[in-house]
């Protein structure tokens, strides 16, 4: 099976147009407290100027679903990243309103209750994929740090049949290092690939596709 990869916090057509360019399989854009936040109005002039078979997600924290539902129509988004307090019944009632073809990923924190929450969310016909993040005190996600690869190998990254998504601190001089401890079903990065907040360095998405691809042929 290919790797899923997600370049995401993008905030221009330019940015998004590289990322799709350099053979990621999706772009992310932030709906959330970021510095690298956009509006619906910002990604709904985006989404037409992209490849129609890339995938659009919007990432979102502790929002309401008539928000999630707005911004998904509004932008022509194809799937969802829910971080936080976003309710346990929100994938199933956004598979009703625009079908299974909905992408939704959840998000797991690495921390003692990730491996139970991997379980309960692998559960969820409606989830899938679960992106492990590192967090902090101040934020939820896009912190630009990894989290323990070893013991996330031994205690989350074990199923064969989850689809795990890697995340957190990745850039391409160590994303092919997290894939071959993980195994992830695919990856996502953010920070590890700006020349600033909010904007892409070109030589830094190509180079992190490409690491990660390669991995693939070993």
């Amino acid at each position: 099976m290919s790797l899923w990869i997600k370049i995401c916090a993008n905030t221009s057509l330019e940015d998004a147009l590289l990322a799709a360019e350099a053979g990621a399989d999706a772009v992310g854009f932030v709906f959330a407290p970021s510095p690298r936040r956009v509006t619906a109005e910002q990604v709904a002039e985006i989404v037409p100027g992209l490849p129609a078979q890339i995938e659009k997600i919007g990432v979102f924290v502790d929002a309401a679903l008539e928000q999630i539902v707005s911004t998904i129509r509004t932008c022509g988004l194809t799937g969802v990243q829910l971080h936080s307090q976003s309710g346990p019944d929100a994938p199933t009632q956004l598979h009703a309103v625009f079908g299974p073809t909905l992408r939704i990923l959840r998000v797991v924190h690495f921390g003692p209750e990730a491996g139970q929450q991997v379980r309960a969310f692998t559960a969820d016909p409606d989830v899938d994929a679960m992106l492990v993040d590192s967090r902090t005190a101040a934020a939820v996600g896009g912190t630009g740090i990894a989290f323990d690869w070893a013991e996330a190998a031994q205690t989350i990254f074990t199923s064969g049949s989850a689809r795990l998504i890697a995340a957190g601190g990745l850039h391409p001089a160590n994303v092919a290092e997290a894939i071959a401890t993980l195994h992830p079903w695919g990856v996502d990065v953010a920070s590890g690939v700006e020349s600033a907040p909010g904007r892409k360095d070109p030589a830094k998405v190509r180079a992190f596709v490409a690491a990660a691809r390669a991995t693939q042929l070993k």
